[in-house]
């Protein structure tokens, strides 16, 4: 006790003897982030500026002002260290997923993280997480919180931040004017350079964020399709439609092996006539963005968060036709898309074999449907959301008889796998949604008493260690194929194809043509022969493939 006694005391007499001004401190925690929480940014300015060592230490001295004017805003005795000890913990958050696993922190990933579940989070706080955390995160944050600030006169308490701010500003700029046509042209060319730099690429991104979602308040959803009617498919003497809409999740195109992957990840579907679109483009790189826009009627490059929760989906033109609308989901939810459609969601169902692990796999849907089945009596689209291919568990999307392709990656924490496990861990769920994807298409075959189809797409893609990137959410400007390219398949029952005069032959023949998610909200209507002003022609894949001498007849 004495000895602790001792200890303590030489504590508090250095800790009265060496105060830090909170300019000072400011400066300390910089120099501490860019040294040990930049790693990416540090390796990419390298290779940006290699054979320029003046021009990088003239570019890291602008930003390392920057910086310095921005975190002076709070060097405040009350504020200094709150938000030091805050910007000290994010970053050691933010630097972990980007130096790690390559994950841009930008204003989509904050939106993602926002509308996450607790479920689909806890797997990303691995044991190399939590160590990083502590390491460069609480325990630098301890310091910070024991460190003694003066506190200077009234007048130098709030003139030196002042003061601070506008010698680092001119400071800032006059760096980058002394050769700012080749800063301009680098950050033109290597976005991803500053989107890795910690901790300004998390502040700016939630800065956007904020404002995306101020501009969000009070917002009027509006009609979108009121004259949707159904067409002439829709006629006396006939079969209820059952059409199934399978949501993909994290599902690449270029590991299904019915595009052409080597290995046989879709072993099930290649006995099936079923149509698979080989050249397909997601609206983004999460589901956050990617889900709502694709069952939006605006393209990639009209879509907005805005114009997403402000507008109508698709479902809800479906819905106006008079067609029966449900979503099914298995994921973190519909994301505003169903809001005014029946949901269901399955994420907790009390299946000790399915959903053992706190979550269910896509099995879980074929029960539902079984028990649904009976009840169909008109007009009926089902939108099943998948959990699917999502990372970094790969493992617990499959189950272990489905465990084909081995040594399979099973942890969350992929430093601790090589990349075959990590590969052979994600080709097992491709295995397993082909598996699903086939038993929900046997499923419609035995519906006799209606008629049926099926249409799989996936919201966007995944990164399995290419390029030094893992799981998903790069910012669209720099996402490799693998995050946008996305499978979509097709199966439509004989009765579905005579009822909806769809040529199965004309559709198969446009499987590799360029395709995106801009298609989808216009082929659904266009499939399901919805008649409505909104349905653009020119991105329905289905209109040059019904023979309208045929339906004219009928």
């Amino acid at each position: 006790m004495t000895r602790f006694t001792d200890i303590k005391s030489r504590f508090y007499t250095l800790r009265e003897a060496y105060p830090l001004a909170p300019i000072g401190l400011t400066a300390l925690t910089i120099l501490y982030i860019f040294a040990t929480m930049n790693a990416t940014f540090w390796s990419i300015g390298a290779e940006v500026f290699a054979g320029h060592p003046l021009s990088f230490a003239s570019y890291i001295l602008a930003v390392f002002f920057l910086t310095f004017a921005f975190f002076s805003t709070f060097s405040f005795p009350c504020l200094v260290k709150p938000f030091l000890i805050f910007m000290v913990i994010l970053s050691s958050v933010t630097s972990y997923y980007m130096d790690t696993l390559g994950v841009i922190i930008d204003r989509d990933m904050i939106q993602n993280v926002m509308v996450t579940t607790v479920t689909e989070s806890k797997h990303l706080f691995t044991s190399g997480f939590m160590t990083q955390i502590v390491a460069f995160g609480l325990l630098p944050a301890s310091t910070i919180a024991c460190i003694k600030v003066k506190t200077p006169g009234r007048l130098r308490t709030f003139a030196l931040p002042v003061l601070t701010v506008a010698m680092s500003l001119a400071l800032a700029a006059g760096l980058l004017m002394s050769d700012l046509k080749s800063y301009s042209s680098i950050l033109r060319e290597r976005k991803d350079f500053m989107s890795s730099f910690q901790p300004g690429a998390p502040v700016v991104g939630a800065v956007r964020y904020a404002k995306m979602m101020a501009g969000s308040v009070n917002v009027v959803v509006a009609p979108v399709g009121e004259d949707a009617v159904q067409g002439i498919a829709y006629s006396a003497n006939r079969k209820p439609v059952l059409t199934i809409i399978v949501a993909g999740e994290t599902a690449r195109a270029q590991n299904f092996s019915l595009n052409g992957y080597t290995v046989d990840t879709n072993p099930e579907l290649a006995n099936l006539p079923v149509i698979s679109f080989t050249d397909v483009t997601s609206c983004g790189t999460a589901t956050a963005t990617s889900l709502p826009c694709m069952f939006s009627s605006f393209t990639r490059e009209e879509y907005s968060y805005q114009k997403g929760i402000s507008h109508q989906s698709v479902l809800d033109v479906l819905d106006h036709a008079g067609l029966h609308v449900e979503w099914w989901d298995n994921n973190t939810g519909d994301k505003g898309i169903a809001a005014r459609v029946i949901t269901r969601s399955l994420t907790h169902t009390d299946d000790p074999e399915l959903c053992a692990a706190g979550e269910c796999m896509d099995g879980v849907f074929m029960q539902a449907l079984k028990e649904y089945a009976g009840a169909i009596t008109q007009d009926t689209v089902l939108v099943l959301h998948q959990i699917g291919s999502h990372g970094p568990t790969y493992y617990l999307r499959y189950p272990e008889e489905f465990e084909k392709f081995k040594p399979a990656c099973r942890t969350a924490e992929f430093k601790n796998c090589t990349q075959e496990e990590i590969t052979n861990a994600y080709d097992n769920t491709i295995a397993y949604t082909d598996a699903i994807l086939a038993q929900t298409i046997a499923f419609l075959e035995d519906q006799d008493q209606l008629s049926t189809a099926l249409l799989y797409i996936s919201d966007h893609g995944e990164s399995l260690g290419e390029g030094g990137l893992y799981l998903h959410g790069s910012p669209y400007f720099m996402a490799p194929e693998n995050q946008i390219k996305v499978p979509m398949i097709l199966w439509m029952s004989q009765t579905f194809q005579d009822q909806f005069t769809l040529s199965q032959n004309c559709l198969t023949a446009k499987a590799d043509s360029p395709l995106s998610h801009d298609n989808l909200f216009h082929s659904l209507l266009g499939m399901l022969d919805i008649q409505t002003d909104v349905r653009n022609p020119d991105l329905d894949l289905f209109a040059s493939c019904r023979n309208n001498q045929k339906v004219a007849r009928n």
